[in-house]
């Protein structure tokens, strides 16, 4: 390894991370109301920087119905998708492999009672979370729809195409998204509840540490044990190898260089999330949330991106 080269390389990323922080602030920016089409996609979208919207959903009837008794009402018997983990943590690295959740079909009436319960009274075992991300609001729980906006006007407008998915979300407290990124411009909505997000921008790739692990799936049993069980498909999983929570600075020494931004959305507001923040969610318990993922424009922020991930890691 050429020393000269590794120093010069590590000493262009700090440059990169100076000149972020100067040009962008160490928080997320607040508005009370949506902003037009037009000064949204200049200031944010183009910018790929987050914003905070106070009053950006204060019209939807969903901010005073959604509650469990209205749900029972008007979805109770409805079958919907659920997913299951014992320690809250889907889609994450447990004992040296991608764990994903098992997926659970039940009634909106089952879960609801599972969410009504003491956590320490539950019969039933493990953390419940709805997260199925493919555009759910619109299939499983479509009755619902009439509550919120099928699309966000302002941002289809901005993005120039309408969501490609729009997902409800509901569960338990315990229930934490796993640092990770996406290829989506995402409206975050909370209906019920907050969210806690980390977020960590693009430019700080290089202090993030992925590794590579053999997939898996949390699988329950009848007593309600739960156990790992490796998938059939070999071909291992790159992920984020490090908790916000609790970093292992000593393991993953660059991290101590990433500038994490935490943020608080609360019930009304909606978080723009742009493409490639790196983020990590927590929620309290019986949060109800609505997202919309819009396609990013695949430009030359995403080259840019591509080239940092290839200097950050020549094997990605």
């Amino acid at each position: 390894m050429d020393l000269s080269k590794l120093h010069h390389t590590e000493k262009a990323y700090e440059h990169l991370r100076a000149e972020y922080r100067e040009l962008y602030p160490s928080h997320v920016e607040e508005v009370t109301d949506p902003l037009d089409p037009l000064t949204f996609h200049r200031k944010y979208v183009s910018q790929n920087r987050p914003l905070l919207i106070k009053n950006a959903v204060k019209h939807w009837p969903a901010l005073t119905k959604w509650n469990h008794d209205y749900f029972r009402e008007k979805i109770g018997s409805t079958e919907i998708t659920v997913t299951v983990t014992p320690n809250g943590y889907a889609d994450a690295i447990c004992n040296g492999r991608f764990v994903m959740p098992e997926e659970r079909t039940m009634t909106m009436n089952g879960f609801l009672d599972i969410m009504d319960e003491d956590v320490s009274q539950r019969m039933e075992k493990g953390v419940f979370y709805i997260q199925k991300q493919n555009s759910n609001l619109k299939d499983e729980f479509s009755t619902l729809l009439k509550d919120v906006d099928v699309d966000i006007p302002w941002g289809t407008k901005a993005f120039g195409c309408e969501p490609d998915a729009v997902n409800f979300w509901m569960g338990d407290e315990k229930a934490i998204t796993s640092m990770h990124r996406d290829h989506y411009e995402n409206l975050y909505v909370v209906v019920r509840g907050e969210k806690h997000f980390i977020l960590l921008p693009p430019t700080d790739l290089p202090y993030i540490p992925y590794e590579s692990h053999p997939s898996a799936n949390y699988v329950y049993s009848g007593d309600g044990s739960c156990s790992i069980v490796d998938s059939k498909d070999k071909e291992k999983v790159s992920w984020i190898a490090i908790d916000p929570l609790n970093p292992d600075i000593q393991l993953y020494p660059q991290y101590k260089k990433a500038r994490p931004i935490q943020v608080t959305v609360k019930a009304g507001e909606m978080l723009y999330l742009p493409a490639l923040w790196f983020h990590h969610v927590r929620q309290s318990q019986g949060c109800i949330a609505v997202n919309y993922w819009y396609d990013m424009v695949f430009d030359i922020k995403w080259a840019y991106y591509q080239f940092l991930q290839q200097l950050s890691d020549p094997t990605s």
